[in-house]
């Protein structure tokens, strides 16, 4: 099974972390950041990620340090439940709408780390989340994954709809790359011969 626990402690955060790529979208998800914690219930639910997230971290200074050591914890994760990556799709893009909005994505589990980001929220904040920690969460989830991520912004103006609409478009593109591919399921998917 493709299952990964993940514990991570620092001066700033104490992360407990387990993800199941082959669950049915279950979640539990107490990060101490309610827009984090609503993002990472969605990111689970449209991936079928079973993903179980506990974070006690100092976001009395902000939320900054919880958002970006979630991310290197879930990419982290990623990598050691994909293991060697033998079968997998390794390929993954959506176009996902939420309401006015159009988001593209597009993931290659490569074991480069890469993220293309363009997005344009308008607004500084979405309630009391700094939505500038939307980058700051993708560039440690693929630091620590190791994927090629792009995201694109092809329509909206609405900051919640935009990041809402970021994270179901890269669950289900992250869905379709984990996907164990039936006629290659023995083969690394890259003429290397590896994924690193």
């Amino acid at each position: 099974m493709r299952i990964s626990e993940i514990s991570r402690k620092t001066a700033e955060t104490d992360i407990r972390l387990s993800l199941n790529l082959d669950g049915d979208g279950t979640s539990e998800i107490n990060t101490g950041c309610g827009f984090l914690d609503h993002m990472l219930t969605l990111f689970a639910r449209h991936g079928r990620f079973n993903l179980t997230v506990v974070c006690k971290g100092d976001t009395w200074v902000d939320d900054h340090h919880t958002v970006e050591d979630v991310g290197i914890v879930l990419g982290q994760a990623f990598a050691e439940a994909l293991g060697n990556k033998r079968g997998i799709c390794r390929y993954g893009d959506t176009i996902l709408p939420m309401d006015e909005s159009l988001i593209l994505s597009a993931v290659d589990l490569s074991g480069r780390a890469f993220l293309g980001y363009a997005l344009e929220i308008p607004t500084q904040k979405v309630g009391t989340f700094d939505t500038e920690l939307c980058e700051e969460f993708w560039l440690a989830f693929v630091r620590t994954s190791a994927c090629t991520l792009h995201i694109r912004q092809l329509a909206g103006k609405n900051s919640h709809h935009i990041i809402e609409g970021t994270f179901k478009s890269v669950a289900r593109s992250l869905r379709d790359a984990v996907a164990i591919d039936p006629l290659f399921a023995n083969d690394i998917p890259s003429t290397k011969g590896v994924l690193a």
